[in-house]
């Protein structure tokens, strides 16, 4: 499948599962073995052929609303700087200063110029290099020759791609899907905590159901349905829909008329390393970044929905939405995956099995064992 289902199919497609009793259900069975979770060579491989090599969202537009705007982090092990120029138009730099190698920028923020700390060398926004101190004993060096080394970076469906290298082959089924974040969003809240977990532990405990009635008694589970799931893969990529018990309301209402707002999450997979969880209230763009085998950066970016962030009122909802996803589900699912990677080594078992409940995991590894054995 190359497209995503609509908002009417999914909730046609849920209510026939509420009054059937069934679920979205894989065609296969997989086993990932557990040494791929715990071997370092595996890991490079995962950062080097894989990460760096797939177009990979670094951020929201909205957290560059302005000239000026950066955003520095590392991703896939390189730091990395994204601007928005006076034009308008996002860059995407190696954040290495052509001098001794500092870092030119930190966090985020607005500027005119990245100005280096360490000796003064300073660029535009366009990452030419416009200044150095006591240029004098630079004889004959070429500033024009020497700008911050770019990377791809493209706006799309409201985020900000990066790829790093020569990248995978292509994969148009992001370019069949309509904004993911609108500009009317807002970015409220962003945070970095930091997992004593691998990656591809965490990223799974988002994109499935099975486990919602286990964990989430008191929770989740309430407010919506053990083991309920529409699950759309286009591409590369995967949705996984955890519709609420008021969606059953829909059933008056005639299809054509029905909307899903409020009613439903929508957990979108962009791979290899991305979750976009749409909730009723507010979205999280959520990067993993691995740093170890057994550790992984989580970074965070929480944005209204609609137009709330100019509405004092919806800001305030937005802001009550996620505090309850973060200290409730988020906390519950942190619990769990972090049980999981001291039990790899156990011993216990030489690989996990993902059932046909679990489909969106299943495509995730055999698209990520794909690229590997492209590369």
């Amino acid at each position: 499948m190359t497209t995503r289902m609509d908002d009417r199919s999914v909730a046609q497609r849920v209510l026939d599962h509420i009054a059937n009793r069934t679920t979205d259900v894989g065609q296969s069975v997989w086993r990932e073995p557990v040494a791929n979770y715990r071997s370092e060579a595996r890991l490079v491989a995962e950062i080097e052929k894989v990460l760096k090599r797939s177009p990979t969202p670094f951020c929201p537009s909205a957290a560059l609303p302005e000239a000026g705007s950066y955003v520095a982090r590392e991703a896939a092990g390189t730091p990395l700087v994204v601007v928005r120029g006076t034009d308008g138009k996002v860059r995407a730099f190696r954040n290495a200063c052509r001098h001794r190698g500092m870092q030119v920028a930190g966090g985020s923020g607005c500027s005119k110029a990245f100005v280096c700390r360490y000796h003064g060398w300073t660029y535009n926004l366009e990452g030419r290099l416009r200044h150095i101190p006591h240029e004098d004993g630079f004889p004959g060096f070429d500033k024009e020759a020497h700008p911050l080394v770019p990377v791809t970076a493209r706006e799309h469906l409201g985020l900000v791609f990066v790829t790093q290298s020569e990248s995978l082959p292509g994969d148009e089924s992001l370019d069949q899907l309509d904004e993911l974040i609108g500009p009317d969003q807002r970015v409220f809240a962003t945070a970095e905590r930091d997992f004593e977990v691998n990656w591809k532990i965490l990223l799974e405990s988002f994109i499935e159901g099975y486990h919602i009635k286990s964990t989430h008694p008191e929770s989740f589970l309430p407010y919506g349905f053990d083991n309920l799931n529409v699950i759309d893969l286009f591409g590369r990529n995967s949705r996984v829909t955890y519709p609420f018990q008021r969606i059953k309301k829909l059933a008056k209402i005639p299809p054509q008329k029905r909307r899903v707002e409020g009613l439903l999450t929508y957990v979108y997979q962009l791979f290899p390393n991305v979750l976009i969880t749409v909730l009723s209230r507010h979205t999280n763009v959520v990067i993993l970044e691995p740093l170890a085998i057994d550790r992984t950066r989580q970074i965070t970016y929480t944005l209204t929905n609609g137009g709330g962030g100019d509405d004092p009122a919806a800001l305030a909802e937005a802001r009550r939405d996620a505090e309850f996803v973060g200290t409730t589900g988020a906390a519950e699912d942190r619990a769990v995956v972090q049980a999981i990677q001291r039990g790899l080594g156990s011993g216990a078992n030489e690989a996990f099995t993902f059932g046909k409940f679990e489909s969106a995991i299943v495509h995730f590894h055999q698209t990520l064992t794909a690229a590997l054995e492209r590369s």
